[in-house]
């Protein structure tokens, strides 16, 4: 048998962390001896608990290992991170140790390193120059990168379960369900944008062409205009169905204020797409008077950044759609590495992409009518997202009118139309 020691610490056993620990252990074909257990008596108490974990191979072992760090459990041997040379460039050594989004810490030459752009699914990469560790993705290695491979010298802190009453952010607060008081839930949404804005912090917005169609999009122009959104990712979609709608009033060839069919206006989305291409680029457009109205023109107007990542079904594309994938996910990486909060509305493949570049820190929202949207954003590691089932064209409406109450958006506009640069 292969055996290790194990430890947790915090509040194992009301965030179910220690009976999860249990259970992936047994799924996984090992065997636990509990070792030590320290039960918190006050509520400001943590609990501690040591255990032995074997299995019948090493992978075997590796693997259980691999899946509880997920949940914050270290192993209990203290011993320095051993560091491999990257072969040669996108490449790792094997065994490379594959970081999580939760806080990480790495022991090198005696001292808790903290991690820093705390990503999943990257690799750790220690600069022996500077003494630091960062995250650092596969597509970015270079031959001779010195990176930590197995899991001695790692110590990760997931997020705690929320003690009293925290609103919609409790970690993990509750099951996918659709059947929620809207109003409470955007009341407390609106309670931490303000919050967050008030502490000088940034939001995201991860948006879907569903804003558009739906007729929402004039709240969310609203939102950038009045500082409360300070960076937008999106694909070609929103940004075309939001430009055709100011020129010619419809979304997919329907109008956005009455929902009638409009004569000829499925070519309207192209026709929009190629009023731009003329401009030569959104902000162009902005500019020289084509583009009047909506999500796009309020970013150009207002210095709010956007990133277009490109996919192989887009019409056109427009001209500030970066269609090479592996730029455009640098550059919204850059964007996630600086934000407080981010708001993902009706869209999944976005909404998943940009949840795999947040930090567990990043208080995040996601907010769509398809429950598969919400819960696959949950099963690929990002269990922080707060998950709301709903129509936006009734949420978003909602979410304008709680941010707008005790006159919040008018005290604090000099200072919110003010930013910090990028």
């Amino acid at each position: 048998m292969y055996e290790r020691q194990i430890e947790l610490s915090g509040h194992i056993i009301d965030s179910l962390a220690l009976p999860k620990t249990m259970d992936i252990i047994m799924d996984k074909g090992g065997d636990f001896d509990i070792i030590k257990f320290d039960v918190g008596k006050r509520k400001s108490d943590i609990s501690r608990a040591k255990m032995m974990v074997s299995a019948e191979s090493p992978d075997v072992l590796d693997g259980i290992l691999d899946e509880l760090s997920v949940l914050g459990v270290s192993i209990a041997e203290i011993k320095e991170a051993n560091l491999v040379a990257s072969p040669k460039d996108k490449v790792a050594p094997e065994g490379f140790y594959s970081t999580t989004n939760y806080v990480t810490h790495v022991l090198y030459k005696g001292n808790w390193l903290l991690v820093n752009n705390t990503e999943m699914d990257c690799m750790i990469l220690i600069d022996e120059t500077k003494g630091k560790a960062y995250c650092k993705p596969l597509n970015d290695l270079k031959k001779g990168d010195k990176i930590v491979v197995g899991r001695d010298g790692i110590k990760v802190a997931p997020p705690e379960r929320v003690r009293g009453k925290q609103g919609g952010f409790e970690f993990m607060n509750s099951d996918v369900s659709s059947e929620k008081p809207l109003l409470s839930i955007a009341k407390d949404i609106a309670s931490e944008i303000k919050e967050v804005k008030s502490k000088g912090g940034k939001i995201a917005l991860v948006g879907g062409p569903a804003i558009v169609h739906t007729g929402s999009a004039k709240f969310i122009a609203a939102l950038i205009r009045e500082g409360i959104i300070d960076v937008v990712f999106a694909g070609n979609a929103l940004a075309t169905h939001d430009i055709e709608s100011d020129q010619f009033g419809t979304s997919l060839g329907i109008n956005v204020e009455t929902g009638e069919i409009v004569s000829h206006g499925h070519t309207h989305h192209m026709r929009a797409i190629n009023r731009i291409n003329k401009s030569g680029s959104i902000e162009a457009a902005v500019k020289d008077g084509t583009l009047k109205s909506g999500i796009m023109y309020e970013c150009v107007k207002n210095n709010v950044p956007y990133v277009l990542a490109g996919s192989i079904r887009d019409d056109g594309p427009l001209p500030d759609v970066i269609t090479d994938i592996t730029e455009s996910q640098a550059k919204m990486r850059y964007y996630c590495q600086k934000i407080d909060m981010c708001l993902m509305v009706s869209t999944m493949l976005h909404s998943i992409a940009t949840g795999n570049m947040l930090s567990a820190r990043v208080k995040s929202i996601c907010i769509d009518i398809n429950p598969s949207t919400v819960t696959k954003l949950a099963d690929r590691g990002s269990a922080q997202v707060m998950r709301v089932v709903t129509d936006i064209a009734a949420f978003l409406p909602v979410l304008y009118e709680c941010l707008h109450e005790y006159s919040f958006i008018s005290e604090n506009l000099p200072n919110i139309l003010s930013p910090q640069p990028w």
